[in-house]
């Protein structure tokens, strides 16, 4: 099956494997009531089914063997993210995926060794990039470093932190004698009153305002093995390839709700689904979801490949954000007054929908750069 004419969507025997085992994982590990219950934990997410989710070994799945890892690509994860979404699973898995690829795009050799064997044996870890702006440019950056000696002193806040609380370290973004750089912060190293939670639309979410006014780090700490700007551009495409997973999943699942509730529900004497004013949405949503399938799987496939990877990773997120807000609108609306109640499942499905099209670009910023891109 070609893509665009210039690649293809692949899926290996690896990615089947993840995907049915991580299927199985998150649908017993993440039922919806579970869902619910975590969304009034401090914490998100159930460290009992995170130390199984390190167990079998998917922190590791992008990192290199001698870094401890499996030595798969960000292909291999994407099955695993899918199905997460798919159960709107809690936890700092894809905060820490996004960290790690961090380290292992932009690090040094020293770094890479210090931190990803960590990673892949469980210890959270995060990205700090947003600040008050809510700029989707990841380089213009106002938190600044500045160098005294072998030490860096850190100034300003950062937004919409996913998992700090709880994360071992943060990639966290700065302006350095006028440049972009990252530097890893130890949570260590932050203020007792460095971390402020912050209200979501994603309830199932866990973000903070990182405060670094005062914070020191060692300059060894700045990430050194590519420049920032190529390292930051390599986090928005992994960013926007987990996203685009964790809105399929989540599109899946939210159609299969809605149809369960078409077969069941009567109006006038007749399942509310023979009427053809809800079939055909139903048909629209799932129209809408395989095409968002097949443009990640393809993204996944291509992801490395310089320029192509780009694009079908900013199609994908355009795609899969539509078509699970699609969804989950349609849900809202065929489940009447009660779906716009708190109690029906649709409305989570809609929060997850917001919260992936904003990240790093909602749909119609995806297909802007695509043209720029393409055309």
């Amino acid at each position: 099956m070609t893509f665009n004419n210039s690649g293809s969507i692949g899926f290996s025997e690896e990615q089947a494997e993840l995907l049915e085992v991580a299927q199985r994982f998150a649908r017993e590990k993440s039922p919806i009531d579970k869902v619910r219950a975590l969304i009034d934990d401090e914490a998100g997410y159930d460290p009992g089914i995170w130390a199984e989710l390190a167990e079998l070994g998917w922190l590791a799945i992008s990192v290199p063997e001698e870094f401890g890892g499996v030595g798969l690509t960000m292909a291999e994860v994407v099955p695993v993210v899918e199905q997460m979404g798919r159960s709107l699973m809690g936890g700092p898995f894809v905060s820490t995926t996004i960290a790690a690829q961090a380290v292992l795009f932009g690090g040094a050799e020293a770094q890479k060794n210090d931190l990803l064997p960590g990673v892949c044996g469980g210890n959270p870890a995060t990205v700090a990039l947003m600040e008050a702006d809510g700029s989707w440019d990841l380089t213009a950056i106002t938190c600044a470093a500045t160098r005294d000696g072998d030490t860096l002193t850190l100034e300003g806040t950062k937004l919409l932190v996913t998992d700090a609380a709880v994360a071992e370290w943060l990639v966290v973004s700065v302006s350095l004698e006028g440049e972009a750089a990252l530097v890893v912060v130890p949570k260590s190293a932050l203020g007792a009153d460095a971390l402020t939670r912050e209200v979501v639309i994603d309830e199932t979410r866990r973000s903070y305002k990182v405060k670094l006014d005062g914070v020191t780090v060692p300059a060894a700490n700045l990430l050194s093995g590519a420049p920032a700007t190529q390292t930051l551009a390599h986090i928005e495409m992994v960013s926007s390839l987990l996203a685009a997973a964790e809105m399929c999943g989540g599109t899946a699942s939210c159609i299969d709700y809605t149809v369960d509730y078409l077969k069941t529900r009567t109006q006038f004497g007749k399942l509310i689904g023979s009427y053809q004013a809800l079939k055909h949405p139903a048909v629209d949503a799932l129209l809408e979801y395989e095409a968002a399938r097949s443009h990640l799987y393809a993204a996944a496939h291509s992801f490395g490949e310089q320029g192509e990877g780009e694009i079908a990773t900013r199609m994908a997120k355009a795609q899969a954000a539509t078509a699970m807000s699609f969804a989950a609108d349609r849900a809202i609306q065929f489940h009447g007054g009660f779906g716009f109640t708190y109690d029906c499942d649709a409305q989570l499905y809609r929060r997850r929908a917001f919260w992936g099209d904003a990240l790093h670009g909602d749909a119609a910023h995806q297909r802007k750069k695509l043209a720029e891109l393409m055309f």
